[in-house]
């Protein structure tokens, strides 16, 4: 290889994103000119990838943390041989409809592990890959087949590096000694503001080896032979590494390289010519990519005999194992869930909380779904989300099947978006309902990415009671209902619960199932498609057509279900819905919907421990909401439920003056 075609690919990285910033007169050509030179080594020298099979599954995974600099990995995938980017859609770069988005997102371009942009995101979703790379590796390699055998590698940067997610993440993956993990180090020491140590100017190597890293730096972002060294030095250590890597933001612009001009903004025409010229960039034409570039850069030759070679260590290892690789080839290459796995869900018909019975459900499918891993926030004996017997995942044993997260609720979070995203893993990941704040940006990704992730979140209401209003979760229903492409199941017993469950898996995006503290009765036997259609008819206490519908969620439905009773009594003709899943619900065709709620029945009352927001579209403008319309209190959950009027006798009477109205 001569120098000259390196720096000449690394030069088209660098015009490749100047132009297409440019062309859009949007995003941030700084940093892609930058780390040209890291990207150009990871894709066309480190990785091991197929550019023709994205998704093979022991391909080497690329995180772009530092998401804005998306035409860094744009121009990388193109120049290595994607079919996807084309040039076109470089040129049509922040554009609607494209593929090249302002920032990557999985969904729309092979090639995009995760989606990334929010800072410190990709660096936790790494960790997560890392660390279902290593739980897969223990639970199917053998000697002399290595099947599972690739490394994550990324790029962040200083703001991926201030933000609190990747603390907790670097913390943990430190803690739990991941190896596969790289991280190239963005070190060009300015941010949106300005310079960095105008709020940054702690030793990020020191902390680092703090948590217990492998740390090195390389001075000069520009040298090749140093970072390639670092990395295989890295890549020889059992620890997670970091390498530092001091660049120059805008590398090549006279007037912008070391500025905060360069990072979030087009360059301008002038610019961009000047760049060009400190460069030697020879060609007048934007986005041009030299013959010699596309031939020394493609990597599609390269991958295709990588890929074999790892398709014959496979067929060696199906000829040895043929059990072992079928259940690879199930759970990693296809993920499917096996035939037959719904045979294990339990039946759950005593009067108990539904946290509790979550967990019988996690420990009922744990034998029959290796691939089900999770863990708690520092909570896992109130969220009942411990396999028994099944020890804990750790740096001596990667076949535990408890994740101690510790009290680091958005690193696991953006942890289990990684776990997901890596394949072969449905991970799930617990605290208590009002932490999903802690939480809410990777749920939030996960919602956009559509993993399939369940989020079990305990304590649902003030029904916890005496922890006061600092720990219940009044508004977060509500909130969570707002996430687009995310299914919120609230359930009120066990068979409630063990349906969230089954949806939850059998789901191609994130659930949040809302659970109890307190032991709530069970509601006798419901059909068995009840609770994936989000609501349900409960029960009908009348003949005939309905005068009130009570409509309610989780540990309100036994209310509602009392106040239908007194009701009846008085000759009410009286309907009870149970609606555990509204995103379920209003995703049934009109007919259901009807069926479940008759239009013509007005006289309709809500009732559930939140806040009201949202329960207008079920009940109308005839009916009404019982709800939370301020923050709770300190006291025993029977104390609160009384004080706020979730009681049988207070929505008996709120429904009789809701009929009264409509005469």
């Amino acid at each position: 290889m001569s120098a000259d075609v390196a720096q000449t690919s690394i030069d088209t990285i660098r015009t490749l994103a100047i132009d297409a910033v440019q062309q859009a007169n949007s995003g941030h050509p700084g940093m892609p000119m930058g780390c040209a030179p890291m990207a150009y080594l990871l894709f066309g020298e480190v990785m091991r990838h197929d550019p023709a099979d994205p998704v093979w599954a022991d391909r080497d995974r690329f995180v772009l943390s530092a998401g804005h600099g998306s035409m860094l990995l744009y121009a990388a995938l193109h120049l290595s041989g994607y079919d996807q980017p084309t040039l076109e859609d470089i040129k049509r770069f922040r554009q609607l409809d494209g593929p090249t988005a302002g920032h990557p997102e999985n969904f729309l371009l092979p090639g995009v592990e995760t989606t990334t942009g929010p800072l410190g995101q990709g660096f936790a979703n790494g960790v997560g890959m890392a660390l279902a790379a290593e739980r897969l590796a223990a639970e199917f390699n053998r000697p002399g087949h290595d099947i599972v055998d690739h490394t994550v590698y990324g790029i962040v940067s200083d703001g991926d590096l201030m933000e609190g997610v990747a603390a907790e993440a670097a913390s943990l993956a430190g803690h739990l000694r991941l190896g596969r993990l790289v991280y190239l180090y963005d070190d060009n020491a300015i941010t949106i503001d300005g310079a960095t140590d105008i709020a940054f100017s702690e030793d990020v190597g020191a902390r680092f080896e703090a948590y217990g890293w492998h740390v090195q730096r390389v001075e000069d972002g520009n040298d090749l032979e140093g970072i390639r060294t670092a990395i295989k030095t890295a890549q020889a250590d059992d620890r997670p590494s970091l390498i530092s890597v001091r660049t120059v933001i805008g590398y090549g612009s006279p007037n912008k390289a070391g500025t905060s001009a360069s990072h979030g903004a087009a360059l301008g025409d002038d610019e961009v010519a000047a760049t060009k010229r400190e460069l030697g960039w020879p060609h007048d034409e934007p986005f041009t990519v030299p013959d010699e570039v596309r031939a020394h850069f493609d990597r599609r030759e390269a991958g295709a005999q990588v890929h074999a070679d790892w398709n014959e260590r496979f067929a060696a290892y199906r000829e040895a194992h043929p059990d072992l690789a079928a259940e690879f080839e199930r759970r990693v290459i296809r993920g499917e869930l096996p035939e037959g796995w719904a045979d294990a869900l339990p039946t759950l018909d005593a009067d108990d909380a539904t946290r509790k019975h979550s967990g019988a459900v996690i420990n009922a499918l744990a034998g029959v779904l290796p691939e089900l891993l999770g863990g708690s926030a520092d909570l896992a004996a109130s969220n009942n989300t411990d396999v028994k017997g099944g020890g804990d995942f750790s740096a001596d044993d990667r076949l535990g099947r408890n994740l101690r997260f510790g009290v680091r609720e958005h690193a696991m979070a953006s942890i289990a978006n990684g776990m997901s995203l890596h394949g072969g893993i449905i991970p799930y990941a617990a605290t208590f309902l009002i932490f999903t704040d802690y939480a809410r940006p990777a749920i939030r990704l996960s919602a956009l990415m559509g993993r399939r992730v369940v989020w079990v979140m305990t304590h649902d209401s003030i029904g916890l009671g005496e922890d006061g209003p600092t720990h219940q979760p009044i508004e977060h229903l509500a909130s969570l209902r707002a996430i687009p492409n995310l299914d919120v199941f609230r359930p009120a017993d066990g068979t409630e619960t063990v349906g969230a469950w089954k949806a939850a898996l059998e789901s191609d995006r994130p659930s949040v199932l809302a659970l109890t503290r307190q032991g709530l009765p069970h509601l006798g036997p419901r059909d068995d498609h009840a609770v994936e259609r989000g609501a349900y008819v409960l029960r009908d206490l009348h003949e005939g057509d309905p005068q009130a519908i009570l409509l309610a969620t989780g540990s309100e439905v036994h209310l509602a279900l009392e106040a239908a009773e007194l009701l009846a009594d008085e000759g009410v003709a009286v309907r009870v819905v149970s609606m555990p899943s509204w995103e379920r619900f209003a995703a049934q065709d009109r007919a259901y919907r009807d069926e479940v709620l008759p239009p013509a029945v007005r006289a309709r009352v809500a009732v559930e421990a939140g806040v009201p927001q949202g329960w207008e579209r079920w009940v109308g403008e005839d009916g009404e909401i019982i709800a939370m319309e301020r923050f709770g209190a300190s006291a025993p959950a029977g104390d609160l439920f009384e004080a706020f009027g979730f009681t049988p006798a207070n929505i008996a009477a709120v429904a009789r003056d809701v009929v009264s109205r409509q005469g």
